[in-house]
């Protein structure tokens, strides 16, 4: 297989003055993550959590400031927190519509839900509104097989949908 590369040796970092990991962020890490793991490098992924919570996203210059806190270098805090899909390496909308694409919810209308978002917000899957309201992500299953299809809506689940009460429910967000 072939790899795909992208020449990122001399991208620029958008920076600002204020530390995305303040002080306090990092006595709390030390104090309730950094105790629960064997090594520092172990503590990776509940940090990335814990500065994408605060930022809804992980800029690059936080996966730098991650990296110095945990004696890393940037390069593997970044290969981390692009590995897995639920880091954020580029800002996410304000509501984040996560639909489920299990089996479960394929059977049950899962396309169509997609379809109406696509249509109605005018964004692909992984991409947010020029607004900055809404992201589009697909997900594999939210654990909600009985009564599929599903998506999950920031952190609130939504349950037996339809395209007509799907439709209501990102009209009550706009």
């Amino acid at each position: 297989m072939a790899w795909i590369t992208k020449n990122s040796g001399n991208a620029v970092i958008d920076r600002r003055e204020e530390p995305y990991v303040s002080e306090a962020m990092k006595a709390d890490f030390t104090e309730n993550i950094l105790t629960r793991y064997p090594t520092k490098q172990a503590a990776t992924m509940p940090i990335l959590h814990a500065v994408q919570h605060e930022y809804n996203w992980l800029p690059m210059q936080a996966i730098e400031e991650i990296a110095d806190f945990l004696e890393l270098h940037a390069s593997e805090v970044l290969d981390t927190a692009s590995f897995y899909e639920e880091y954020w390496l580029k800002p996410k909308g304000k509501y984040q519509l996560n639909i489920c694409r299990s089996i479960s919810c394929e059977l049950m209308g899962f396309e169509s839900l997609l379809e109406l978002v696509k249509k109605k917000l005018g964004v692909e899957e992984g991409e947010t509104t020029p607004d900055g309201k809404f992201t589009l992500m697909p997900v594999e299953c939210l654990g909600s097989c009985g009564t599929a299809p599903c998506s999950l809506v920031n952190e609130k689940l939504h349950e037996d949908l339809t395209v007509e009460n799907f439709e209501r429910i990102l009209d009550e967000l706009e």
